[in-house]
């Protein structure tokens, strides 16, 4: 699923998510706001995936997920983690 196959609504709604967990509201999740963000989302993440999972999302390797990098992820079964 591609970006623009969602509605401005279903992006605003994923927006909302992304801006919950981005604590400081710097617009990028650090790995500390994704360790949160798996607590809620998926409890039952094992602490080794953690790290994995945040480089997989990070597709550009800056050390934060920005908004694009969150909504292709949130798009790609998150739950899964």
């Amino acid at each position: 699923m591609s970006q623009d196959v969602l509605s401005e609504q279903q992006q605003a709604d994923i927006k909302k998510e992304f801006e919950f967990f981005d604590r400081d509201g710097n617009g990028q999740i650090d790995i500390a706001e994704f360790i949160e963000l798996l607590t809620v989302l998926a409890p039952k993440t094992k602490a080794s995936h953690v790290e994995e999972g945040f480089k997989l999302i990070d597709k550009n390797g800056d050390g934060y997920i920005d908004f694009p990098e969150f909504l292709q992820w949130w798009q790609q079964c998150w739950w899964e983690y």
